[in-house]
């Protein structure tokens, strides 16, 4: 079965880093585009950052653009995505998502704070 399994959070000063990663079983991981969204407190689910097959295409919202940068290596089937100049507004938990045939699949997240 598909699994997803998100790590690398954690408390973070702003403009410091972080590289969160996402694990994957159960799938062809290098035949699917994968999708990280994040969840701030009280609020609903934004979309970051998408990746195609082969890692070559990115995309990413106006929010993280030029800050953060999605990335596969397709051998160890492992999604990541690293944070730069980390804003408070990031604050979030982050997830990996799939979409396969018409499933969305989820892992655990990883909470990211940023706070002084």
């Amino acid at each position: 079965q598909v699994q997803l399994e998100e790590s690398g959070g954690g408390l973070v000063q702003p403009g410091g880093s972080l590289r969160v990663s996402c694990v994957t079983s159960g799938f062809t991981f290098n035949s699917y585009y994968m999708v990280w969204v994040r969840q701030a407190p009280g609020k609903g689910l934004e979309w970051v950052s998408s990746i195609n097959t082969n890692g070559l295409s990115t995309y990413y919202a106006d929010s993280v653009k030029g800050r953060f940068t999605a990335s596969r290596d397709n051998a160890k089937s492992t999604l990541y995505l690293q944070m730069n100049n980390l804003k408070p507004g990031d604050t979030a938990v982050h997830y990996c998502n799939l979409q396969k045939y018409g499933t969305d699949y989820w892992g655990q997240g990883t909470q990211v704070t940023v706070s002084s």
